[in-house]
């Protein structure tokens, strides 16, 4: 079972099941206190914007243009980890990633 450790916005660290071949924010938005996804994934929000840990981060896919752009337009916004969970795929690979769920803005 891959687990994905997250850290909620409360300080609480959780650790639950991957779903492998979905997306991180697949996970996330079915825990309390975890992210909220309005836009379901569509990259069109930032409800889903976690610090990804930087082993785990060196070890993703580089972010897209629109993510990017999205991501850069917060206050929240940590050039060298943050991350919109709805773009990455968690795979096995993944197993024990580590993360925290940005601050609401």
């Amino acid at each position: 079972m891959a687990k994905i450790i997250v850290t909620d916005r409360e300080g609480a660290t959780h650790e639950v099941e991957g779903k492998v071949g979905l997306s991180i924010m697949e996970t996330l938005r079915e825990l309390e206190n975890g992210v909220e996804a309005l836009c379901g994934g569509m990259c069109s929000c930032c409800t889903c914007h976690c610090y990804i840990e930087p082993e785990w981060f060196a070890q993703l896919p580089r972010r897209q243009d629109d993510e990017e752009e999205l991501l850069a337009e917060g206050e929240s916004y940590r050039a060298e980890t943050s991350r919109l969970t709805c773009q990455v795929e968690f795979t096995a690979a993944l197993d024990g990633i580590r993360l925290t769920v940005a601050p609401e803005e």
